[in-house]
């Protein structure tokens, strides 16, 4: 699986769509003993090649039905897994804790999306009181980002006062993120050097990143930043106005 910043685009070329096309085809006729395999697919490939609108036709209803097992799965994962995605230990918060409306961000320390993204979090905190954001440790852009993450984690579990202090902190430096640099930032802001790299190397952790893993695939989630508002999951740095909208929509 790809876990990658923003991208998110499937889509069907025109070959494979021919090919996939011929081949069902050939598949049905070849039951026939008079069948000509030969003859039968160069009939559909000229025939295809002459009307390729066929090929959108058919690429839209793949996509369609797509989407739709998509929109199903979200659906499902998002009531099955709610304690996990509103309510976990792992998880940053900011925000007033007791805001009502609660907007999901899974995120990478060196997406510079989701850094250019926090601008319009703290703007939509500050513009409505009855937000706040909960963030998912979402490390997809390599083992420094990994790294980086596990030191988070771990500085939550020890310091959850600190937290939001510390994604903000981290997530606005300029440069890579790993895990020294978390390191450091953490100790700085108070923690114990020897039990925050203990911490990290608790089974426990890993496994706090593998249930987000797990809850992103289930979500069809693949980049960095994404969002669940309400019920609806949002792929990509779509900016202020739009998260704004949501929200309105949601409030209402």
């Amino acid at each position: 699986m790809l876990h990658r910043c923003l991208t998110y685009t499937y889509k069907l070329t025109a070959p494979f769509l021919i090919g996939f096309f011929s081949m069902m085809i050939v598949h049905q006729a070849a039951m026939a003993q008079d069948a000509n395999r030969q003859e039968i697919e160069n009939i559909v490939r000229e025939y295809l090649l002459e009307n390729p609108e066929i090929l959108l036709d058919i690429q839209a209803v793949l996509e369609a039905r797509q989407q739709e097992q998509l929109a199903a799965r979200q659906k499902k994962t998002l009531i099955d897994n709610r304690d996990l995605i509103y309510a976990s230990e792992n998880q940053i918060e900011i925000g007033d804790p007791n805001a009502s409306i609660m907007i999901v961000e899974f995120f990478d320390y060196n997406c510079s999306f989701c850094k250019r993204a926090m601008s319009d979090m703290e703007q939509l905190i500050k513009a409505n009181k009855n937000v706040r954001f909960i963030l998912k440790e979402f490390p997809v852009l390599g083992d420094a980002s990994v790294d980086a993450h596990r030191a988070s984690l771990a500085f939550t579990k020890l310091m959850p006062e600190k937290s939001a202090q510390f994604h903000i902190e981290l997530l606005a430096m300029n440069g890579p993120k790993d895990g020294a640099r978390a390191v450091e930032l953490a100790v700085s802001m108070g923690a114990d050097d020897v039990t925050l790299r203990t911490e990290m190397e608790d089974p426990s952790i890993a496994e706090a990143i593998t249930q987000v893993y797990s809850l992103a695939d289930n979500l069809g989630i693949n980049g960095t930043p994404s969002y669940i508002i309400g019920e609806e999951v949002i792929f990509g740095a779509v900016g202020y106005d739009q998260l704004a909208e949501k929200i309105k929509q949601l409030a209402q």
